[in-house]
């Protein structure tokens, strides 16, 4: 089989293996790819898409967009500024996951418009990679909210009440 042109990909992955000092079994296991595949991917024979190179980033704890660079998903001088301002988006803690979707959104339809679109695969890769960020700081929220910081319901707001707790009928306490 051929090598194909992905870049010293290979190489890189092996090498940030061998430093998490992981064999090819258990970082393939850690990343939910096979064995065969990952060590076909190290010896360039290989080409992986965005969501297994974004499986065994995860798995090695180093960015997904350093892989994309090294398998020539993102051009690593023209997309640079993408990746960054799309990091700068996500990390902002000042907006909330909502917030941060539809800023992204609009960037996007931007960049699309000057003529610079992301590939599918890249596409795909990132929405699942936002995707999880929103999920962690959904339940982080969650357990914020369920640690203590749920606020008392407003009695203003409810209206008054019966003596058995329950909310009084407005038009009898009009009159």
């Amino acid at each position: 089989m051929a090598s194909l042109n992905v870049g010293n990909l290979g190489e890189y992955l092996r090498e940030q293996r061998r430093n998490a000092q992981l064999s090819l079994r258990q970082l393939a296991d850690a990343a939910g790819v096979s064995n065969p595949y990952l060590s076909q991917i190290e010896r360039g024979l290989r080409k992986p898409s965005a969501e297994v190179l974004q499986q065994v980033a995860k798995a090695l704890r180093i960015s997904a967009e350093t892989l994309y660079v090294r398998a020539g998903i993102l051009d690593a001088e023209r997309d640079r500024d993408e990746v960054e301002t799309r990091a700068v988006i996500l990390a902002d803690p000042t907006l909330n996951e909502r917030q941060k979707q539809v800023l992204l959104q609009i960037y996007e339809s931007f960049r699309k418009e000057n003529g610079f679109e992301i590939t599918p695969d890249l596409a795909r890769g990132m929405a699942q990679n936002m995707t999880q960020d929103m999920a962690q700081d959904e339940a982080q929220g969650m357990a914020e909210h369920i640690s203590g910081t749920q606020q008392a319901p407003d009695t203003a707001v409810r209206g008054p009440r019966t003596a058995d707790g329950s909310d009084a009928d407005p038009q009898q306490t009009a009159s």
